[in-house]
């Protein structure tokens, strides 16, 4: 697990936004989840940095990276990022909220990116459709509204497992992770603070131009209709493939990080 010590920090023009720098190599760019940071990428990192250079921001507003107080959009924050390290192409590897910005940043900066992998995402029109994923977001945007910090994590927690198995089913100490490092992001914020991020729009009308190859890992576990998304994405890029990890859920790189970490490299080193 990272320390404090070797975050390092890139002065965007709106605060400092924080990442960790780490290997040699062709470069890997991790994007984590939302309310989440750059941790919930532990078991990849080193793995990782033994043959590639690793970039794993705190995407603004998350972790130790500074909230917005203008309008923004992530995938601009991490071309800023890219260039100021005067790094690329890179390959971008997004968890859910970081597959979205992954493919926002192929859409928008091509020339930084040299192929991309998303996780429990698509594009960034996606909404989940079933019963179970819609009342989760209701009951966790109500308890956030409330300013309930516990329940909202005990609404949160529950994204590990999905909705075909409990909480008993998965490892305490994933649970404690994704739970504490979202009490940290939600800890920098205010109820009803105003939201300053601005989405890329038409990506899915425009993903037939990302000509990068594009591989999509999901917990086969997973919504239906986000296996259903993903495999969409994988058909209309012009190089799509897709991977399914067997008995997880949204976190496959923390459930079943050995065999997440196979799949990884072994795309890597297929490019």
């Amino acid at each position: 697990m990272t320390k404090a010590s070797d975050l390092r920090f890139f002065p965007s023009t709106d605060g400092d936004l924080a990442y960790v720098d780490t290997g040699s190599g062709d470069l890997v760019v991790l994007l984590h989840s939302g309310y989440v940071d750059h941790r919930v990428w532990h078991a990849q990192i080193p793995a990782l940095a033994a043959g590639h250079r690793v970039i794993a921001p705190d995407v603004r507003g998350h972790g130790s990276s500074a909230n917005a107080s203008m309008p923004f959009r992530w995938a601009d924050d991490l071309a800023g990022l890219l260039r100021h390290l005067d790094a690329g192409p890179a390959v971008l590897v997004g968890l859910s909220m970081g597959g979205l910005i992954a493919t926002n940043t192929v859409l928008e900066y091509p020339e930084l990116v040299r192929a991309v992998v998303t996780c429990g995402a698509a594009t960034g029109e996606f909404q989940y459709t079933d019963d179970w994923t819609r009342e989760l977001w209701a009951e966790m945007g109500s308890a956030l509204a409330a300013g309930d910090v516990e329940r909202w994590l005990a609404a949160f927690a529950r994204v590990v497992p999905g909705p075909s198995r409990t909480l008993e089913d998965v490892d305490p100490e994933i649970l404690r992770l994704v739970t504490d490092l979202a009490r940290g992001t939600l800890a920098k914020h205010t109820p009803g603070e105003k939201d300053w991020s601005v989405s890329v729009t038409d990506t899915f009308a425009r993903a037939a131009e990302i000509t990068v190859p594009l591989l999509t890992v999901n917990g086969g576990l997973e919504p239906d209709d986000m296996l259903t998304a993903a495999e969409r994405l994988t058909t209309t890029v012009r190089h799509g493939r897709a991977e399914i990890v067997d008995g997880v859920g949204h976190y496959p790189n923390l459930e079943k990080p050995q065999e997440f970490n196979r799949i990884l490299l072994d795309f890597l080193h297929s490019l």
